[in-house]
């Protein structure tokens, strides 16, 4: 790649350190992200109309001449307008200027302007409300398909367009084509110099559409050509082969019998121990499927055969509870098993990683602790990693580093539709769990608008009454959004004091320590606290049997999968469990999320239902189920064009393992680019 394009984007005229930092929030760092910021939407500004044509609420341009001088007005304290009247052949109108003091400075009587805003009727006069504007020769704002792109506070839309411009500029000759030509042929993909300029700024939708399917089909390709080099990791190597033995001693220690998914992933996982090659599976499952116990078989399994276990999970709390599980059974059939967490104490961690050492523990549960440098294990054969998207692949390869090739089993409650789940985990032999336990109560799941608040209030305090505790979750759209997090604060204050004046609010954040979060949630399970709200998605996993109420404000703002997840975090006790989803919300797709979500507790199905309803973005929520974040391509919507796209990475990884021909050197570093270092390791080795 260009060296110009990796400069750092505060080299950019008009960006300095304070503006840079801001960008860095949109995950804009260098000029190359900047070009490769793509909108989220588009306003179709082609269209221009006569004043005596408009009709009320329209988004629309009107091109006219200044025939008065601007006027300003306070009508009350805290509010101004200003007003101007512009006219054309057919008629005039009013543009007018809320609390913007100096939005009419640029307006010259008797000068011809395009205006493009909502048109609003006062009375019997057409208005139009602070219209954006420019001369009719500019150009830039009227008269043309303008880009809309995420902003962050600080970074206006003005300045975005202005950057952007700026760095297409200078780099757009500069930039060279990561897909082969007989490629582009063969799918008729637009050039990419075509592609970003027209993405940007289109000249009509035809040629939008042209550098959009171009742009997603680039990106798709990167993105295989990655998971490819990952699955090429997975050449056969020579590993622990290990010898089938009787489980019976494992299962009669169980209160419950297995289910069919959960025998049949247990027998994968035994059958992959046995090949002499590493195992690389993941076991995925609805919430409640008892994953835990698939991997606590081939713990066993593991012990029988003489090599120890590691068993990662990614917060002390739910190492905590794992332990809390698992080591009963364990100690019962004569197996050593120690928890290793953070918290625990420097005498203890010394005595642990002595008897991990020496061979002594046969199975150790713990959380980023056990990659330490100073752990080492005598025999080490399986690791597993609980919620696996929630590790790096640095993480979980430091981890298997402390083993000679050991076996790896990698668990999510993520349901996502089985050909995605075979496509992103590429590099994985998947189990799918899709049975629940006989007997498990379903979670009973109500939609409902502000109208029936108070009645839910009332059904909570009941729950309460009982002894149950309760979630309540209030959704932030970035960790950064300093109002909504004020919002939910003096939400949950108001919660505790004049609703629920007699019980124990507490609220819980992302932008709170770590050790600060693992106390709350720890208070949360002992019952001392009984009411959680929280601005984040709950711990996935974290256990607490007698939460039997999650409410979730402002439902239509998460997708379904994530609905489906905080849902998870009741119905885990013998109790009947309610899910109460607050919207006011009257989109069709919204009560359509809703309907869904009250119809079924199957995850699997509501991943599907997923896939037909959400909009535009991250099927999985934000950076969190290790897949490179996309900018443009969406990894439901366009399934096909990644299949097509995997098909080509396979052609050229079948020609060039490693990307080292010439014609291959931009999309290696565009592979780079996209699944980084510090979270993949070397993708290349």
């Amino acid at each position: 790649m260009n060296r110009e394009l990796t400069r750092k984007v505060n080299t950019l005229f008009g960006v300095g350190e304070d503006r840079a930092k801001k960008l860095g929030k949109l995950g804009i760092f260098t000029i190359f992200d900047l070009i490769s910021y793509f909108p989220r939407d588009y306003e179709d500004r082609t269209r221009i109309k006569t004043i005596s044509e408009l009709v009320p609420d329209e988004m629309v341009c009107v091109e006219g001449i200044v025939s008065s001088v601007p006027k300003r007005k306070v009508i009350r304290k805290g509010l101004e307008i200003s007003t101007v009247r512009v006219v054309d052949e057919g008629g005039g109108m009013e543009m007018v200027f809320f609390n913007q003091k100096y939005a009419t400075a640029g307006l010259k009587l008797g000068e011809r302007y395009v205006f493009y805003g909502k048109t609003v009727l006062n009375g019997h006069r057409m208005e139009m409300h602070s219209p954006e504007y420019e001369r009719k020769s500019d150009n830039v704002k009227t008269g043309r398909i303008v880009p809309i792109y995420p902003l962050t506070a600080g970074i206006t839309r003005n300045m975005m367009a202005a950057y952007i411009r700026g760095a297409l500029g200078k780099t757009l000759d500069l930039l060279i084509d990561p897909i082969p030509e007989e490629y582009r042929y063969e799918y008729n993909l637009a050039h990419q110099v075509f592609s970003y300029r027209n993405i940007h700024y289109p000249e009509n939708g035809t040629l939008l559409e042209a550098a959009r399917n171009r742009m997603i089909f680039e990106e798709l390709l990167v993105f295989a050509m990655g998971l490819g080099l990952l699955k090429k990791r997975r050449a056969p190597i020579e590993g622990i082969k290990m010898e089938k033995v009787s489980l019976s001693p494992f299962l009669d220690k169980l209160p419950f019998k297995l289910t069919g998914a959960q025998s049949r992933a247990i027998e994968n996982g035994i059958e992959d121990m046995c090949k002499g090659i590493p195992m690389n599976r993941l076991v995925q499952g609805d919430v409640g499927s008892g994953k835990t116990m698939v991997a606590a078989a081939l713990a066993f399994f593991a012990a029988q055969n003489k090599y120890q276990t590691a068993l990662m999970a990614p917060t002390e709390i739910l190492a905590t509870q794992h332990f809390e599980t698992l080591s009963p059974i364990f100690e019962s059939l004569g197996l050593k098993c120690e928890l290793l967490i953070g918290s625990t104490t420097a005498a203890n961690k010394r005595k642990i990683k002595a008897r991990l050492d020496s061979g002594e523990i046969d199975i150790a549960i713990g959380t980023h602790a056990l990659i330490s440098d100073d752990v080492t294990f005598s025999n080490l054969g399986l690791v597993i990693t609980d919620e696996q998207h929630r590790f790096g692949v640095g993480q979980r390869a430091t981890l298997m580093s402390k083993g000679k090739n050991p076996h790896l089993l990698v668990m999510s409650a993520t349901p996502i539709p089985r050909t995605l789940a075979l496509i992103l985990y590429g590099d994985l032999d998947v189990s799918i769990i899709d049975e629940l336990p006989p007997g498990r109560k379903e979670v009973k799941t109500v939609a409902i608008n502000d109208e029936k608040r108070k009645t839910a209030y009332s059904f909570m305090a009941g729950e309460i009454q009982k002894g149950r505790q309760i979630y309540i979750v209030c959704p932030l759209v970035e960790e950064n959004d300093e109002l909504e997090l004020k919002s939910a604060k003096q939400y949950a204050e108001k919660l505790g004091r004049e609703v629920f004046p007699n019980v124990k609010v507490a609220f819980l954040h992302g932008k709170m320590k770590s050790r600060e979060k693992e106390e709350i949630m720890s208070a949360f399970s002992a019952n001392e606290i009984q009411i959680l709200v929280s601005t984040t998605v709950i711990e996935v996993g974290v256990n607490v049997p007698n939460a039997t109420v999650m409410a979730v404000e402002n439902a239509e703002r998460f997708g379904l999968s994530q609905l489906h997840q905080l849902r998870g975090r009741v119905g885990r006790g013998s109790e009947q469990s309610y899910c109460i989803l607050f919207s006011n919300h009257t989109g069709e797709v919204a009560r359509a999320r809703m309907k869904a979500l009250c119809a079924t507790n199957d995850g699997f199905k509501i991943s599907e239902e997923d896939l037909k309803l959400r909009g535009p973005g991250d099927f999985f929520g934000t950076k969190q189920h290790g897949v490179p974040n996309l900018r443009i391509a969406d990894l439901a919507h366009d399934l096909v064009t990644l299949q097509k796209a995997q098909k080509v990475a396979f052609d050229i990884l079948k020609k060039d393992p490693t990307l080292e021909m010439p014609e291959h050197t931009e999309l290696a570093d565009r592979v780079k680019l996209l699944f980084k270092e510090e979270e993949y390791g070397d993708i290349f080795n």
